[in-house]
Protein backbone atom coordinates (compact mmCIF):
# COMPACT_ATOMS: atom_id res chain seq x y z
CA UNK A 1 0.00 0.00 0.00
CA UNK A 2 1.07 3.54 -0.65
CA UNK A 3 1.90 5.85 2.42
CA UNK A 4 -0.16 8.53 1.49
CA UNK A 5 -3.00 6.12 1.13
CA UNK A 6 -1.95 4.10 4.60
CA UNK A 7 -2.07 7.65 6.80
CA UNK A 8 -5.32 8.44 5.42
CA UNK A 9 -6.88 5.18 5.42
CA UNK A 10 -5.41 4.62 9.09
CA UNK A 11 -6.56 8.20 9.78
CA UNK A 12 -2.95 9.98 10.65
CA UNK A 13 -3.78 12.64 8.63
CA UNK A 14 -7.08 13.61 7.37
CA UNK A 15 -7.20 13.70 3.92
CA UNK A 16 -5.11 12.11 1.42
CA UNK A 17 -3.81 15.39 -0.74
CA UNK A 18 -2.10 17.00 2.57
CA UNK A 19 -0.47 13.11 3.37
CA UNK A 20 1.12 13.72 -0.53
CA UNK A 21 2.29 16.91 0.23
CA UNK A 22 3.55 15.97 3.21
CA UNK A 23 5.50 13.35 1.68
CA UNK A 24 6.72 15.57 -1.34
CA UNK A 25 8.21 18.11 1.11
CA UNK A 26 10.25 15.39 2.84
CA UNK A 27 8.78 15.59 6.31
CA UNK A 28 7.85 11.10 5.83
CA UNK A 29 10.35 8.70 6.60
CA UNK A 30 9.77 4.67 7.20
CA UNK A 31 12.26 3.16 8.61
CA UNK A 32 14.74 6.24 8.72
CA UNK A 33 14.35 6.56 5.50
CA UNK A 34 12.65 9.93 3.58
CA UNK A 35 10.27 8.54 0.98
CA UNK A 36 7.73 10.34 -1.78
CA UNK A 37 4.00 9.52 -1.20
CA UNK A 38 4.16 6.30 -3.87
CA UNK A 39 6.53 4.22 -1.52
CA UNK A 40 5.10 1.06 0.10
CA UNK A 41 4.98 0.54 3.05
CA UNK A 42 4.47 -3.27 4.61
CA UNK A 43 3.33 -4.15 7.81
CA UNK A 44 6.31 -4.10 10.83
CA UNK A 45 7.40 -0.97 9.06
CA UNK A 46 8.33 2.22 11.20
CA UNK A 47 6.87 5.53 9.89
CA UNK A 48 7.79 8.80 11.41
CA UNK A 49 5.97 11.98 10.05
CA UNK A 50 7.61 15.66 10.97
CA UNK A 51 4.42 18.07 11.88
CA UNK A 52 6.32 21.28 12.76
CA UNK A 53 8.23 20.62 15.81
CA UNK A 54 6.78 17.58 16.88
CA UNK A 55 7.27 14.36 15.40
CA UNK A 56 5.06 11.30 15.16
CA UNK A 57 6.36 8.01 15.14
CA UNK A 58 3.92 5.04 14.60
CA UNK A 59 4.44 0.81 13.77
CA UNK A 60 2.46 -0.10 11.24
CA UNK A 61 0.32 -3.25 12.32
CA UNK A 62 -2.13 -4.05 9.95
CA UNK A 63 -3.24 -2.87 6.14
CA UNK A 64 -6.73 -2.49 5.05
CA UNK A 65 -8.58 -0.94 1.95
CA UNK A 66 -10.54 1.01 3.79
CA UNK A 67 -11.96 0.90 7.32
CA UNK A 68 -14.41 2.33 10.32
CA UNK A 69 -13.22 4.95 12.40
CA UNK A 70 -13.29 3.04 15.27
CA UNK A 71 -11.09 0.19 13.86
CA UNK A 72 -8.69 2.70 11.80
CA UNK A 73 -6.29 3.22 15.34
CA UNK A 74 -5.56 -0.59 15.72
CA UNK A 75 -3.81 -0.09 12.35
CA UNK A 76 -0.61 1.58 13.71
CA UNK A 77 0.57 1.72 17.57
CA UNK A 78 2.73 4.83 18.56
CA UNK A 79 5.89 3.82 19.24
Amino acid sequence: MRVDKFLKVSRIIKRRTIANEACDAGRVSINGKVVKAGAEVKIGDIIEIQFGNNTTKVEVLELKESTKKEDAAGMYRSV
